[in-house]
């Protein structure tokens, strides 16, 4: 694998990995933490992500798109796990 493809991987998964810790931290220490509160981070992200008319740069694009993946997921295990208790129920 080449240098200029491997920094980027590292890089992605350290940040989706630093945003997972966060973001599970939040939900569970913070009762006020909603889904909606993740799902409007998402849309923001999306709109920034998207407004990249100056170009971010590799590094930055690499961090936004593990940003994005990351808050993708805890939203999808969230709302898993929301189904399952509602199927328990």
């Amino acid at each position: 694998m080449g240098d200029s493809v491997e920094w980027q991987e590292v890089k992605y998964k350290e940040t989706f990995e630093q945003e997972i810790r966060g973001l599970t931290r939040r939900r569970q220490s913070d009762p006020g933490c909603k889904i909606e509160d993740l799902e409007g981070t998402l849309r923001n992200l999306y709109i920034m992500d998207g407004a990249d008319q100056g170009g971010r740069g590799p590094l930055q694009d690499t961090i936004m798109a593990a940003t994005i993946a990351a808050h993708e997921h805890i939203i999808s295990v969230w709302k898993s796990e929301m189904g399952e208790k509602q199927r328990n129920m």
